[in-house]
């Protein structure tokens, strides 16, 4: 597995070694022990998986202390555009962002520490996304911030159809408001 520093150094790109014939393919999403050596030692204890047509986008997403979230997430079939924000009050990297493309073919997964809000964009219709959380989810620690917060400026890719969120997430508070 290739590890990849992000401009947010805590947020990391991970590219699987992929074995593939005419069979078709094989890969390590996740091993506890060389994540541990790239410094994730978080234990994972919920698996989610989500279906979204083209447009969709979820998010941002996240949960505070004691029931803050890493994540390790991936897409299964399909392609998204993923974004991690830093909520963390008094990072360095405060309101800031990483975004990349996962897809199926390129096999990409970003792991999202504890302190950052998560969303996606699916870029492709039948987007399976599929994430490992460190904590249970827990809707009295359940956040959220809007998508378009200006402060963040997050460039969402352009596509010719229309943005599709819940009516909760378009009511997500901005940033500087937040409740963390």
């Amino acid at each position: 597995m290739k590890f990849i520093q992000t401009k947010i150094p805590d947020v990391i790109i991970i590219e699987p070694e992929v074995r593939g014939d005419a069979r078709g393919f094989f890969f390590e999403s996740y091993h506890k022990e060389i994540f541990s050596r790239q410094g994730i030692k978080l234990e994972f204890v919920q698996d989610n998986h989500s279906a979204s047509a083209k447009g969709v986008l979820r998010g941002l997403h996240y949960q505070v202390e004691p029931r803050a979230q890493a994540k390790l997430v991936r897409v299964m079939r399909g392609e998204a555009f993923d974004v991690a924000v830093d909520v963390r009050k008094g990072s360095k990297t405060f309101g800031q962002y990483v975004g990349d493309t996962l897809s199926a073919e390129n096999k990409k997964m970003l792991y999202i520490p504890p302190g950052f809000a998560h969303g996606f964009l699916a870029l492709k219709d039948d987007t399976e996304f599929l994430y490992k959380v460190s904590d249970f989810y827990s809707p009295d620690h359940e956040r959220g911030i809007l998508w378009n917060d200006p402060a963040i400026g997050i460039e969402w890719p352009k596509l010719d159809v229309a943005y599709n969120l819940s009516e909760r997430d378009k009511k997500f508070p901005l940033l500087k408001v937040a409740n963390h």
